[in-house]
Order: C-alpha cells, then structure tokens, then sequence
C-alpha cells in the first residue's frame, strides 16, 4: 500500500505549536512576484515590499491544528511598491526560514490581505494571520 499519513487534531495541533514557536519574536516579509517552489529556496527575483514582526508569542495554542496569529507589529514604511503575492516567515534571527505561503484579498488564500497593492513608505498591517496545520 502506498503511503498515505492521515493525523489527529491533537497530532495536527502539537505540529502547529512546535512550528509555530520558532517564530516567537520573528519576521513576516511579504514579497511581489512568484512564490518559490518550497521555503528552502532563494527567493529569486521577487522585491520585498514589507517586513513585519511577530510578538514574542507569536502564535495562539492551535484547535485542531488551526492557530491564529497575536498581534503583529506593523511595518511602518513599506520598502517598495508592488503587488503582493506571497509571504515568508522567519526566526528571529531574521534568516532562518520556517515556511511560505500565498497572499491575496480573499478567504482562499494564506494570508489575507484588506488590499494587495503596497506602496513605498505606507504602513503595512495585518489584521488577521491564520495558520492550518494539513491533517493529511
């Protein structure tokens, strides 16, 4: 039989929490252009149009395997102006990528954004971030 991992809300959840630690204290950086293939990529050509911060609880326990971000820190001045496309988070140490996602201005997307048109020297804020661990 060909392997196919199905896990429990309270498995979903432990993966949450532990994933979601490492970002205590971290960086969200929402970038224009194509996301790359997985987060152990470089990120290309894309232009990093905002870098946010995540409170040193970064993250709620997750709910079957759904964990909603604390407050973020706003970027205060956008770095450039673009359309944005996806984000990547990061450590603390602001180099340490733990993992990527989608951006748009809808429900089907990671994070969801009021509008994905940032411009130079804007304030850039999240409102609501939520993370969902995959149950297979």
């Amino acid at each position: 039989m060909a392997k196919n991992p199905k896990f429990s809300n309270v498995g979903v959840s432990a993966k949450a929490d532990a994933m979601l630690a490492l970002l205590n204290n971290g960086y969200l950086r929402i970038y224009d252009g194509a996301q790359p293939t997985d987060a152990d990529s470089g990120v290309g050509g894309a232009v990093l149009l905002a870098e946010l911060r995540f409170n040193a609880t970064a993250f709620g326990v997750a709910v079957a395997g759904v964990a909603l971000a604390n407050a973020i820190t706003p970027d205060a001045s956008a770095d450039a102006t673009g359309t944005a496309t996806w984000f990547r988070c990061l450590k603390s140490d602001g180099t340490t990528v733990i993992h990527d996602g989608s951006v748009g201005a809808g429900g089907t997307f990671d994070l969801v954004l009021n509008s994905t048109s940032i411009q130079v020297g804007a304030e850039v804020t999240i409102t609501t971030f939520t993370y969902t661990e995959n149950k297979g």
